[in-house]
């Protein structure tokens, strides 16, 4: 049924960091997302890499029986291949069904020198398949299509073994497994903790980060932060081995993964000097700057987007406004990260080659090249 790859239970396997931080009961949070009176659980000099084990909600959720070891067995899984902290955390982490959302996240981690103001960068360096199988769900009238999907069951949750670098399904329940759709691994979430003494909910994105969704961040990507308390306080979660843009069924192949991650401090002042004003997620990958829009409106996330890439554009290279805005309707793409997490996410994706000739200011250690 699956490939015969590692299975990465805890401490077990490959740890690329300078550090590592387990999944477990002392170190996740289940439904609810770290902010300003949280402990950090590992404290780290700016520029140190961490391997961090995440944990995927799919399996353990109320709706699966809150019991991985059986849930997965009962889809053919060897009960050796199910994650232990997987199971340890279902059984014994305090979470309100009613009130949190389904998101474990591993954290917080206390940055160094990260002060309110600062630019978290976050870049990714590793992300390593802990398991060789997912589930992807539709759950409580939830997704693109409410109130039309689920037909039936009032949750749909769909198995899906993956192999060869490829999620598998069929076409057809207990049908022939003919589909085959390529792996990009990536975290739905990386945050950093809010101010205040209230844990946000895990489901809606925002300037903290969080459950972002944006599939462009798989590993060499990197993450900017606005920095919101002292040491930051990162987190992670929401792992995938694959999502389209939009997620419009609510949930990616969800699957857990180790991440090994660098978490650098941009001061201020450098920060604003090479992105301008920063006020929520910037994404940054080998070929495009991205900025976001997040809005529980969709037209309105398209708004921010376009709002947040113009800024950039202005900032970074001195573009004129009303060219800047012919220049992003011409050449740049504005995609739907996701419809199905209370607040929508809308990204850019600004080709930096077309801006070759441009000499912007660049971050300390950043290629002139």
């Amino acid at each position: 049924m699956t490939e015969t790859i590692d299975i990465l239970q805890p401490g077990s396997g490959r740890i690329a960091g300078a550090h590592y931080l387990a999944a477990s009961p002392e170190t996740v949070l289940w439904g609810r997302l770290p902010c300003a009176v949280d402990a950090p659980v590992l404290t780290i000099a700016a520029g140190a890499t961490v391997t961090i084990d995440t944990v995927s909600h799919e399996g353990i959720l109320p709706d699966q029986g809150q019991d991985p070891l059986g849930y997965f067995t009962g889809h053919g899984v060897p009960a050796a291949h199910v994650l232990t902290d997987a199971i340890e955390i279902a059984a014994t982490v305090a979470r309100d069904a009613a009130l949190d959302g389904p998101h474990v996240v591993t954290g917080p981690i206390f940055v160094e020198g990260a002060e309110v103001g600062d630019l978290l960068k976050i870049t990714v360096v590793d992300l390593a398949p802990r398991v060789p199988y997912g589930v992807i769900s539709n759950r409580h009238g939830k997704g693109a299509l409410v109130g039309v999907l689920p037909r039936g069951p009032e949750n749909v949750s769909v198995f899906t073994p993956v192999s060869d670098g490829r999620g598998i399904l069929p076409l057809v329940d207990g049908g022939e497994r003919v589909v085959r759709f390529p792996l990009a691994p990536f975290l739905g979430t990386m945050g950093v903790a809010v101010a205040g003494d209230e844990r946000p909910h895990s489901v809606p994105p925002g300037a903290h980060g969080g459950n972002i969704d944006i599939n462009l961040l798989v590993e060499g990507a990197v993450l900017y932060l606005p920095v919101q308390v002292a040491g930051a306080l990162a987190y992670v979660g929401d792992p995938h081995f694959a999502q389209g843009d939009g997620e419009v069924a609510l949930t990616a192949l969800e699957a857990s993964l180790r991440a090994t991650l660098r978490f650098d401090v941009v001061p201020r002042a450098e920060a604003f000097a090479a992105f301008g004003e920063v006020t929520g997620p910037l994404v940054r990958t080998d070929e495009y700057l991205v900025p976001t829009g997040l809005d529980v409106d969709l037209d309105e996330a398209m708004r921010k987007a376009v709002r947040a890439a113009l800024d950039l554009l202005q900032a970074r290279y001195g573009m004129a406004e009303h060219l800047a805005y012919a220049y992003l309707s011409a050449a740049t793409d504005f995609d739907i990260s996701q419809v199905v997490d209370i607040v929508c996410g809308v990204h850019a994706r600004i080709r930096e080659a077309d801006f070759a000739a441009v000499r912007p200011a660049r971050l300390v250690g950043e290629d002139a090249s």
